[in-house]
């Protein structure tokens, strides 16, 4: 059976096991990445096709469609993939669910403690040598919060909102969640499981401390977080993104820090990955924006949990199940 993997590398630097894959699909090839020249030839013949990031819009998947009866995200997410001309040319398509939830958890937090401790700022001043010439055991230049009392504000309540929404109960904070805008490509969301609030965003924004974003990427989210919604936020509020770079309006986001209108910023995705273009984000030097480049999702054991997870999506198409299927 003939199959490809376009991205692979996506999925990192060589550090996790293929043994199961290469099990299953024994005849498949491993490309570490595919540039838009490349990818028809590569899936031409192909019946079992496995992409994290290489879009395919409905006349790629038309010319594969003589043979291709498969195609698995290595993602979540599923805006790569043109579904309803999956569904119309008879092409089973599959995501991966909750396999880097620990990730972005500890991602989060990691964002939401260093612009809370104004770590990057205390460091930069041990670089300039301020400790030594303290008069005092510590410093106290960039007075810091507890999150203990405060409200964190979770908008996409799924599996993966919760579990932050759990460690953010650990700190002692109090938790609301924004109320569903609409059912994600996972097929809509697990039942709470603690009872939480849930407000409309336009409530939920000015009570909040910390805003953490967890839903995915639709029509009806797309720069979900703009000037009105920004204006509506705490002024020491943190804005924290894991979830997809078009939720938020960058050019608002900008001003809105800039302008000392908002807390601090800890940004993990971006609407153009790699930012081939530049990038507004990376080139401002702001004390309270902290940018990373997608990471939040790849620890080694949740990249070797989507690997795996993709793994058993084959399997059950191979044996006539329906797992996780979204086309």
């Amino acid at each position: 059976m003939k199959a490809a993997f376009l991205d692979f590398d996506s999925l990192g630097p060589g550090d996790i096991d293929t043994s199961s894959l290469k099990a299953t699909l024994p005849d498949i090839q491993l490309y570490a990445s595919s540039t838009v020249e490349e990818i028809d030839a590569r899936i031409a013949g192909c019946e079992i096709l496995l992409v994290n990031k290489v879009d395919l819009d409905r006349a790629r998947l038309a010319a594969a469609a003589p043979t291709l009866k498969l195609v698995v995200l290595a993602a979540t997410g599923t805006d790569n993939v043109d579904l309803a001309a999956a569904r119309d040319l008879g092409i089973a398509v599959a995501n991966i669910r909750n396999y880097a939830t620990p990730s972005v958890v500890q991602h989060v937090f990691g964002l939401v403690l260093a612009l809370t401790l104004r770590l990057d700022e205390y460091r930069q001043l041990l670089q300039r040598g301020a400790w030594e010439r303290s008069p005092h055991f510590c410093l106290l230049d960039y007075p810091s919060r507890e999150l203990a009392g405060r409200t964190l504000g979770i908008v996409g309540h799924g599996q993966l909102g919760q579990a932050v929404g759990a460690v953010g109960r650990a700190f002692g904070m109090r938790v609301i969640a924004a109320r569903s805008l609409r059912q994600g490509p996972a097929g809509g969301h697990p039942p709470d499981a603690v009872q939480v609030d849930r407000l409309e965003l336009k409530e939920l924004l000015p009570v909040a401390d910390v805003v953490s974003l967890h839903c995915p990427l639709t029509p009806a989210t797309r720069q979900l977080i703009n000037r009105e919604s920004l204006a509506r936020m705490r002024r020491d509020a943190v804005l924290i993104n894991t979830a997809r770079g078009d939720l938020v309006d960058t050019g608002a986001l900008l001003e809105a820090l800039q302008a000392g209108r908002l807390g601090g910023a800890g940004i993990d995705v971006l609407a153009e990955e790699p930012p081939v273009s530049g990038h507004p984000l990376l080139a401002a030097r702001l004390p309270n924006l902290i940018v990373t480049p997608h990471i939040a999702w790849a620890a080694r054991e949740s990249r070797q949990r989507a690997l795996d997870e993709v793994v058993s999506n084959v399997r059950d198409f191979l044996s006539g199940g329906q797992r996780n299927r979204v086309a």
